[in-house]
């Protein structure tokens, strides 16, 4: 079972548009670069001076440290004073004005990533009950409609060669929900969760109308769309069906921490709903999910090291939650469902890349090891089917999938033996999880690499065929063999080898020092940033670009150490291996100092903004996305979301020597009168991960420290949260912008007139 967590994460706009959320787009050829260099950064800046943000003085004590921070006053949490919302705006409008030079080039780029794009499409049908269920999208369109159609031989058992009847004589499709309808008058619209009833009668939806994350709840007919009760409002995006006539939900405390589990009969006032539990532990919030087998729903409550689930008999919903995996301090649990066994996936320092367990269901207590930990392979997730086990591992830096078979329904499971590992093409790529039928042996997967598109894949867990369902379609000649994919390794400074995923255009680039780079880095969180496909990404890549991935510790791309490694007292190693990858990079001529450009988002906006403050001089530009870079000051405040939950990522500064260790990093806290390169900054007002307050202070403060002519540019969406606006042109326009300022700064954007792209 996949398991979500709140993190300051995720949304990577030079990395993915997305695991599975959004369209991704395919290629146009574009001749490389003009030689007449675009000078408009320093004309400009010397036309208009950048917006100055007032200085007050704000003083924080600790430990006998005195920190001194005036533009505390920036943050706002109501987003509504008057002169924190002009000083944004003048930071945007000066932003508009020293890209203004460069907005035909920009409007250009756009229309190359959009031009990649088939508008109108359909995502890979799946089967439900009597039922297809996809999305389409429409030429001209921001949004999804979520449609079905249905199934007339329902009866027939899966094949990996099914496909879903279309044309005049097929099942009429049906539109469910029209996004783009819904969205109309809104400046940010996002469905967090769309969930069918068990009986395909009816769907809930969740919807955020600001960026914010919390959501309202509405529940329609699936044929007539008529509402069904009033909305559930104030909730998280964490919703199953018990049953056909019950939800349970999730609802956040003042500070945004999930921390309240209820059960909503259809038709009922929302203020009557019944509470299932409450964590009172405000370092620990809770997930929902339901059990492949559709016949319990799981209540996991999490912290950072520790988890412990609660299952729910959605046939004996009066008995309540009971416990399954009791809290441990240090353990971690995720649970399935199949048959008479529970399945527990079991992590602690002992066996630190997991282990799996079965366990009878009149008796938890009795368990059996089914897979036992291993130092060099570690268990990153399971999915249960009626007769097999698909398991999602990791080893040597890259995932992969092994398929059990497992005993028939009611006799005992003992262990499993002579998994099936399916084989994928590319030397580097990514593998993820997709919704599949329980009662079928068919597992539906999503694979891409970095030159492969996203396709989704049925696999027949029993003869071990494999049939590629849909891949997402490239327009205008895009050809994978033009592209090539690498793994290599840089040494840290404590020895240590860190893996770089890379990629480039094999006619354009010459590794000879003289290519234009971008080294992406995250390290947080035990995420995994796997090389996948981005197709806005081409037009970098087809104007003799070069693409990496840092695997940074801090990730999960190596296992747990490699997260425990990079986390609490040992966070600048993060920081240290992303300095050592484009430092092998530079020294094997991937790239130059005066040709790499850097970028990182959220998390990983904290990794650009330390590696700056670090090392200046190591690259020409950089990007910062909704970068967590007040570390200090936002983890000393529990009323700040996350802040609480995420003592166990960064560590407590109520502790002394945690304290220090982050002061010595946070990057607002170490900006310093340096030749800083160039800087784009974004934020985003409702943000409710990273404070929009966050990447305005690290700017007023660059501006107010930094040495040089270099551009310093901030961004804020006034309209949006952590994951930039929700339209799918519209975050076509982000990458476009993105790309026209690292081409800007790395002098590469063609003279007006010059006949060059």
């Amino acid at each position: 079972m996949i398991r979500s967590a709140s993190c300051r994460l995720v949304y990577l706009p030079l990395l993915l548009s997305g695991p599975v959320l959004s369209s991704f787009r395919p290629l146009f050829f574009v001749s490389a670069i003009n030689p007449k260099r675009d000078l408009s950064f320093t004309v400009e800046t010397a036309m208009k001076a950048p917006p100055v943000a007032k200085k007050v003085r704000h003083e924080m004590e600790m430990f006998a440290d005195v920190r001194i921070d005036n533009y505390y006053w920036l943050r706002d949490d109501s987003r509504s004073n008057p002169e924190v919302l002009s000083y944004l705006k003048e930071e945007n409008s000066y932003t508009d004005y020293v890209m203004a030079g460069t907005k035909d080039f920009e409007d250009q780029i756009y229309a190359e990533i959009r031009g990649r794009i088939k508008e109108d499409d359909t995502s890979a049908p799946i089967r439900k009950g009597s039922y297809y269920y996809y999305e389409r999208t429409l030429e001209g369109k921001e949004y999804v409609q979520h449609c079905r159609r249905h199934l007339s031989n329902a009866e027939a058992s899966p094949s990996v060669y099914d496909t879903m009847p279309t044309g005049p004589d097929a099942p009429q499709e049906h539109i469910i929900l029209d996004e783009n309808v819904k969205a109309q008058g809104q400046k940010y619209y996002s469905i967090g969760a769309f969930k069918v009833s068990p009986n395909n009668k009816l769907v809930a939806y969740a919807e955020d109308t600001k960026g914010d994350e919390i959501y309202s709840v509405f529940v329609i007919d699936a044929e007539t769309h008529a509402p069904v009760g009033k909305p559930l409002v104030g909730v998280t995006a964490d919703l199953e069906w018990a049953g056909d006539e019950t939800l349970v939900y999730i609802t956040m405390d003042e500070i945004l921490r999930p921390d309240k589990v209820w059960s909503h009969k259809l038709g009922s006032d929302q203020s009557s709903d019944c509470c299932l539990y409450h964590e009172m532990d405000d370092t620990f919030s809770l997930d929902l999910q339901a059990s492949e087998s559709k016949k319990f729903l799981f209540v996991a409550s999490e912290s950072k090291n520790t988890s412990f689930v609660f299952y729910l008999d959605i046939f004996k919903q009066e008995d309540g939650l009971k416990v399954l995996t009791p809290r441990v301090d240090g353990m971690d649990t995720s649970v399935g469902h199949r048959g008479n066994h529970f399945f527990i996936k079991r992590r602690s320092d002992e066996f630190f890349n997991s282990e799996l367990l079965a366990c009878p269901m009149n008796n938890i207590s009795e368990t059996t090891v089914l897979l036992p930990h291993r130092e060099s392979v570690q268990i990153q997730d399971v999915q249960l089917f009626k007769d097999h086990l698909a398991v999602y591992e990791r080893e040597s830096g890259l995932p992969k999938v092994t398929i059990f078979s497992l005993p028939v329904e009611g006799e005992p499971i003992r262990s499993l033996h002579g998994g099936r590992t399916i084989d994928f093409i590319d030397p580097i790529y990514s593998v993820e999880s997709s919704e599949s039928q329980f009662s079928s042996s068919i597992l539906r997967f999503s694979y891409s690499s970095m030159r492969t598109p996203p396709s989704e894949y049925d696999y027949d867990m029993n003869t071990g065929i494999s049939v590629l369902k849909k891949i997402e379609t490239v327009l205008r000649g895009f050809d994978a063999s033009n592209y090539v994919t690498e793994r290599k390794w840089a040494t840290a400074p404590d020895g240590v080898q860190v893996p770089i995923s890379i990629v480039y255009r094999k006619n354009l680039v010459k590794l000879d020092g003289s290519d234009p780079f971008i080294l992406y880095g995250y390290g947080s969180y035990q995420a995994c940033i796997d090389p996948s496909f981005k197709a806005s990404r081409l037009s970098l890549l087809d104007r003799g670009f070069v693409f990496a991935i840092a695997h940074i510790r801090g990730g999960g791309e190596m296992g747990r150490k490699w997260y425990e490694n990079g986390k609490l007292l040992k966070k600048k190693n993060t920081f240290t291996d992303f300095i050592a990858c484009a430092e092998y990079l530079i020294e094997n001529k991937y790239c130059s100092k005066e040709k790499l450009c850097i970028n990182g988002r959220s998390a990983g906006g904290l990794l650009i903004g330390a590696v700056l403050n670090m090392r200046p001089d190591l690259c020409k530009a950089a990007v910062a996305g909704v970068p967590f870079v007040d570390v200090l000051t936002t983890m000393l405040d529990p009323t700040i979301p996350l802040t609480t939950s995420e003592w166990e990522e960064w560590g407590d500064p109520r502790k002394e020597e945690y304290y220090y260790y982050m002061k010595s990093y946070s990057p607002v806290d170490n900006i310093k009168a340096l030749n800083y390169p160039n800087i784009l900054v974004t934020g985003g007002l409702n943000d409710p991960r990273v404070l929009y307050s966050e990447p305005a202070k690290f700017v007023a403060k660059l501006r107010e420290m930094k040495t040089g002519d270099n551009i310093l540019l901030f961004k804020c969406e006034l309209g949006a949260g952590h994951f930039s606006k929700s339209g799918r042109f519209e975050k076509l326009r982000e990458d476009a912008f993105t790309y026209a300022f690292l081409l800007k700064a790395l002098d590469m954007v063609p003279a007006p007139g010059s006949g060059q792209d």
